[in-house]
């Protein structure tokens, strides 16, 4: 019989935060939400080597920054969230090349999807390719209605090299990831919403605005819990139901010794707002 090994997410703890220097990404943080912008609206926001590491870089310290609560996950403009990889670069890329630039590529989204905190893509365009990818690595998906999606790479010559081939299954089932990735077809927000690769579709103006109402009900529960939800729901994913409900009851357990245990219980009974304090 297999056995599930408990490792706990990374702890909250306050730990200082260098200040960054980006130049392809703009990074600010506001009160308990981070915002990552990808910021070559030129190009529609195209993955690059550059662009990857200064998204590695953003969010490894939003993770750190205890202050941080969750991330909202945009592109530039209002064409396109990220219009996948630079052509121009993938072009001339030798076959080892290629192999590590997709293990970099696939360790940045592990880094988004497993961050500990929730993250919100902001999806106010194009979402082709690496950028289909990256949205996929975030907790939830908030499309505006002019939005769209697909996995083209077959038709360079080439297959989803980011972690399309394992999360859009995960999310759409096997036949519609297989219709997406085999035509290299694009699909619209609506569609993506009803098989399920889009939590809400929205009008534009209201994208952000939105994204910022869900954290922000996200933020207003047990730090602790939360975080090991996130990562109950990751883990269990990847295992069978019956190793996914033991790690379930481990961080029930888990969550059951914290003090936002004891102040949310006595706050249900007394009636009143509790106030966490991720401990």
């Amino acid at each position: 019989m297999s056995t599930t090994t408990i490792t706990p997410p990374p702890a909250v703890a306050a730990i200082a935060t260098r200040a960054l220097t980006l130049t392809n990404v703009l990074y600010t943080k506001q009160g308990a939400i981070a915002y990552v912008t990808v910021n070559r609206p030129k190009v529609l926001n195209a993955l690059n080597v550059p662009t990857w590491q200064e998204l590695q870089a953003a969010f490894a310290d939003a993770q750190n920054d205890p202050a941080v609560r969750g991330v909202i996950l945009t592109g530039a403009g209002d064409k396109a969230f990220i219009a996948g990889a630079d052509i121009g670069g993938l072009a001339q890329a030798s076959a080892i090349d290629a192999e590590r630039s997709s293990r970099f590529g696939q360790q940045v989204l592990d880094l988004i999807e497993n961050l500990g905190k929730p993250v919100i893509a902001a999806i106010n365009g194009f979402a082709l390719g690496g950028g289909c990818e990256t949205a996929m690595a975030c907790t939830i998906r908030i499309a505006v209605e002019h939005a769209r999606f697909g996995q083209p790479e077959v038709k360079l010559g080439l297959l989803p090299g980011g972690g399309g081939t394992q999360r859009l299954p995960r999310l759409v089932g096997k036949g519609r990831a297989l219709q997406l990735i085999l035509s290299g077809g694009l699909i619209g927000a609506q569609e993506a919403r009803r098989i399920g690769l889009v939590n809400e579709v929205v009008p534009a103006a209201d994208l952000i605005a939105r994204a910022e109402a869900i954290l922000n009900e996200i933020v207003a529960n047990a730090p602790i819990a939360v975080t090991y939800a996130l990562d109950a729901v990751n883990k269990g994913m990847e295992t069978s139901q019956n190793e996914g409900l033991a790690l379930e009851a481990s961080y029930f357990g888990l969550c059951a010794g914290t003090e936002d245990k004891r102040e949310g219980t006595s706050a249900f009974l007394e009636k009143r707002a509790p106030h966490f304090a991720g401990r």
